[in-house]
Formats: structure tokens, sequence, C-alpha cells
């Protein structure tokens, strides 16, 4: 049994299965951002958790409560719109059913986007799955790109950093109804003008930092797993040595210290 898996086991009979579902893993992936779901099969496996990953592509529809965590990544323009009419034709309503049972839903970067009412692009208003109360619009000004970092408290009292690559031409403003998912400690944020970055609405969280995120942020893909499972515990630490480095990484690359 390797070091990481004898820190903490359970008994087959009772391990809980994280199951995840990754929508359009062909189309929208550009950043990589398939590294994220390998971290959540990674940590889950280390602790001898279940992991179960399916995928719903294009005409797919989703099947309403095989999934503990929704995750959609990010991808170019011509597959983010074909990606955003098939969410609003065939997905919006069981992933909004979804999320209002407790799901987790993480969206990150062209997946956040669509996280919305719609986003303005190039002359084309691409409608979103209406999750939050946000609207993106393609600016005129310079792509915001850069090493970026957030403070976030996912618990209440407990604040923590975290630390990416966001790279974005898209400006996002959230409505009355929606809070940031952290404050901006460097780099440009939703939009580069109002100091928020991110999204979060329950268990519905949506950002632009990738590279992919949560090989630089260990913690926040344990965070992820226990709140998709319902654990009434911590999950149980793990060697992160490797892990804890690559965030010290990436925050100091952001400019923190």
């Amino acid at each position: 049994m390797s070091t990481r898996a004898a820190r903490w086991w359970w008994r087959v009979s009772e391990a809980p299965t994280l199951r995840v579902c990754a929508l359009y893993p062909d189309l929208m992936n550009i950043y990589a951002d398939r590294g994220n779901l390998i971290v959540l099969r990674r940590r889950c496996e280390w602790r001898g958790l279940g992991f179960r990953l399916r995928s719903a592509g294009l005409g797919e529809p989703l099947e309403p409560g095989t999934a503990d965590l929704y995750y959609i990544g990010g991808g170019q323009d011509r597959d983010q719109a074909l990606c955003a009419r098939d969410l609003a034709e065939r997905k919006r309503d069981v992933l909004r059913a979804e999320a209002a049972r407790g799901a987790v839903v993480l969206a990150v970067c062209g997946g956040y986007q669509l996280l919305g009412h719609e986003y303005e692009l190039g002359g084309e208003t691409l409608p979103g799955v209406g999750l939050v109360d946000l609207r993106t619009v393609r600016a005129q000004g310079p792509r915001l790109i850069g090493n970026a970092a957030i403070e976030v408290e996912l618990s209440p009292g407990q604040r923590r950093v975290l630390a990416g690559f966001e790279n974005h031409g898209g400006r996002t403003h959230l409505g009355p109804d929606a809070r940031p998912l952290g404050r901006v400690l460097s780099g440009h944020g939703n939009n580069g003008t109002d100091g928020q970055e991110g999204v979060r609405s329950g268990n519905v969280i949506g950002t632009y930092l990738h590279g992919p995120l949560l090989p630089k942020n260990a913690w926040f893909a344990d965070w992820l797993i226990e709140t998709a499972l319902s654990l009434r515990e911590p999950l149980a630490p793990l060697d992160d040595e490797l892990e804890q480095a690559a965030h010290a990484l990436a925050r100091r690359a952001a400019g923190l210290p």
C-alpha cells in the first residue's frame, strides 16, 4: 500500500463513491482542464474512496440523480457556442434541478461564462444555463491574461488563497443576486475593474482560474469532494508536499509571498 493510501482507508462496503459528470470534455478542454478531473480521481483513490466518471456531450441528455459533481471546462468560441445551445436546449432544466438538490457544479473559464443568463460574443448572444445571476460581454479591449490569485471564504471564518492563470476576452458582471467566489489579490478577475473573481451560489462555483486549477490548489479539490459527498467529517490529510510546493509556486507566480 502506498504512503498516501496508508494514511487512511475505508472498508470496501462503506466507501462512498464520488460520481462526476464532465460536460463536453472533448470540446471544453482548451487549457488542459481535464487535469482537474485527474486530481479529483487521484485524491479519492489515495483515500480508498470510489470514483466514477461519465460524460455528457452534444445531444446527450443528463440523467437526474446520477452525479454528485458536474464539471465543465473552457473552449474555443466555436465550440463554446455549440455547447451553449446544447446546454440551453437539452440540459438546462436537469442541471438546474441537480444544483437545487445540492449537487456541486464547477465551471471554469468558458464554462463559467455559460452559467449565467447570456454571453454577448461578437454580435451573437449565446444563451446561458441561468444557474447564477451574471452576464458576460466580449469586450473590445485587450484580453485579461496572467497569473492570478484570489482570497476565498468557502467556510465561515476560513479564508484561503486560490492561485491560477486567467486568459479571457469576456468581461463578466455579477447581478444583485450573485456574489463572487473571491476577492482579487493579484490579476484581473471577472472584468478587470471591480476586484471580484468568479461566482458562488450555494454549491455552484464558476471561476476564470485554470491552467488547470486543482493541481495548484489541492485543498480546494478536497473541499469539492467533501461537499459533493456531504461528508460529516473532513477528509483525512494526505502527504501533500508536492501539492503544497505547486501551490506556493502558483502564489509566487501571481506575486504573492
